[in-house]
């Protein structure tokens, strides 16, 4: 099984500026506590042990809350010196990686997934990336992503109104020799300028994970999470 995550931690929040100020978004107070708590016991419950957390904007408040809160946590700080894009950012913390594959998950998302199924999947077929899909329905919020029958990708769909579909949950099994051998720039879009563009060249499939989803991205999310994670 896949044990060592890279978590993004990076982001700025600029949809919560209303109710979140001056932290980062996976720091948001999700019911009393910050929301990454949630997401590393989710990690941990499923025998992650390893971690790095791709950092920037006022990383600062993330490294005392994990000196503090998790004093016995294996992990590493990637910081961007200036925002790389989602790609760029997963390309700094691979460098750190002592694993040859890795999870990728987003700080502000919660996708309950079975970490044991995708590494699974993500091995016996030496993939290079498989996706996390949760299934949703009646949703414009999200792209979609289409599957051939042997579970790799077919094809990516931009946003709009679908009645169901299998969306990106954005937790990744990533090969990390392979992903640091593409020749991708220093800033870059993990999404639009890697999976997107190479999905039909490379060995990369989808894990259909029907679990709890939630990303705290817009303030009605946010409110959700405070009830559905007490």
């Amino acid at each position: 099984m896949i044990n060592e995550a890279i978590i993004l931690a990076g982001g700025l929040g600029t949809r919560l500026r209303s109710v979140v100020a001056d932290l980062p978004k996976c720091m948001a107070p999700v019911a009393g506590k910050p929301f990454l708590h949630y997401v590393i016991a989710h990690l941990q419950k499923q025998g992650v042990d390893e971690f790095i957390f791709s950092v920037g904007y006022m990383y600062e408040a993330i490294e005392a809350y994990l000196k503090k809160e998790h004093p016995k946590l294996n992990y590493q700080l990637s910081i961007e010196e200036e925002p790389l894009g989602t790609g760029g950012a997963i390309k700094l913390s691979c460098q750190k990686a002592m694993e040859k594959n890795v999870l990728v998950l987003n700080g502000d998302t919660l996708f309950a997934v079975d970490i044991r199924k995708l590494s699974e999947q993500h091995l016996n077929h030496h993939a290079e990336c498989t996706l996390s899909l949760k299934p949703m329905k009646e949703f414009d919020r999200y792209g979609v992503v289409e599957l051939h029958h042997d579970l790799t990708i077919a094809s990516f769909k931009e946003k709009q109104f679908y009645h169901k579909g299998l969306i990106n949950g954005g937790v990744y099994a990533l090969n990390v020799s392979k992903f640091l051998h593409e020749d991708l720039p220093e800033k870059f879009s993990f999404e639009k300028d890697y999976l997107e563009v190479f999905f039909s060249q490379h060995k990369m499939y989808g894990s259909i994970q029907d679990e709890y989803f939630i990303d705290i991205g817009i303030p009605e999310d946010f409110a959700r999470a405070q009830v559905e994670l007490k």
